[in-house]
């Protein structure tokens, strides 16, 4: 079946009259006729009945004008879609993150996107380090973020955002709150939250356990739990200077704890990206992102 038949078809039974339908198509009527035949062949009946003054739509052809008619509009609208996204005028962005990455750091370059494009359609990813490679690898995703990602590949394009340290993070009733600085020895006594979820949870309960402070751990899945936790004075969490924590939290430095890590965008080499894609890389590789990461 071929579009310019179904355009035929629907034009007969608008018009109900060959000629007059040959006229809209800007085809000649034998050229129309012949499309006609063939797609009745293909569908194996009449569709019209060939009466004068006007043809009459039989009952497979009553039967095939809905469908037809879907896959008419279907195919205009999928030509369309492409004629926007080849001009710009509507920009698409698949983009994968780490659970640990909060997307605060991405509004303001999208709001920034958002006026470059009538359109943008958004899709966002999460998982594990080693999740966001594969979903860079198998083209589900065109950009990553990510502390680190858990994929040797050789393709995987790899540009350093920043910097950030890890904070302590406790209940404005807590011992500890109020305290810019606390000591490593402050810690012994404490039950630390291990967010799990984050690429750097084994290197942080590593670290504390070189300085001799072997903290009890609760294993914690979200930052959601971990946030309701430290809340009821359940327990305390290390987490990145960049994750936004609510007011009735605080957050105090560790003296003496080695505890980073290093942002970056990932991209894979070689492979055509969107202009959406292009131009977020352009800003997150361009960004000053000294204000926000210390």
């Amino acid at each position: 079946m071929e579009m310019h038949q179904v355009r035929y078809f629907l034009a007969v039974a608008q018009l109900l009259n060959f000629t007059r339908a040959a006229e809209e198509c800007n085809v000649t009527q034998p050229s129309l006729t012949r499309a006609i035949k063939q797609l009745e062949a293909e569908l194996g009946g009449d569709l019209f009945r060939r009466e004068r003054p006007a043809a009459q739509l039989t009952e497979l052809g009553q039967r095939m004008h809905p469908l037809l008619k879907q896959c008419h509009d279907a195919a205009t609208g999928a030509r369309s879609l492409a004629s926007s996204f080849r001009s710009g005028e509507i920009g698409a962005l698949r983009i994968a993150l780490t659970h640990s990455i909060d997307l605060s750091l991405l509004i303001p370059h999208l709001n920034e996107i958002r006026r470059q494009f009538n359109r943008l359609e958004l899709r966002f990813l999460r998982g594990s380090s080693r999740e966001v490679g594969d979903f860079l690898k198998k083209g589900d995703a065109e950009l990553g973020i990510a502390a680190e990602i858990d994929e040797a590949w050789d393709r995987l394009d790899v540009w350093p955002l920043f910097t950030e340290t890890f904070e302590l993070v406790v209940s404005k009733q807590h011992r500890l709150a109020g305290r810019s600085t606390i000591e490593l020895d402050d810690l012994r006594p404490e039950q630390l939250l291990n967010r799990t979820f984050c690429e750097h949870s084994r290197r942080i309960s590593a670290s504390l356990r070189e300085h001799g402070i072997d903290v009890e751990t609760y294993e914690i899945s979200s930052e959601h739990d971990m946030i309701e936790l430290v809340e009821a004075d359940i327990g305390v969490a290390m987490v990145p200077r960049t994750s936004p924590v609510p007011a009735s939290l605080t957050r105090t430095a560790v003296a003496g704890l080695d505890a980073r890590r290093t942002v970056s965008l990932y991209g894979v080499a070689g492979r055509q990206r969107t202009a959406v894609a292009n131009a977020v890389m352009r800003m997150l590789r361009g960004a000053d992102w000294r204000a926000i990461a210390g």
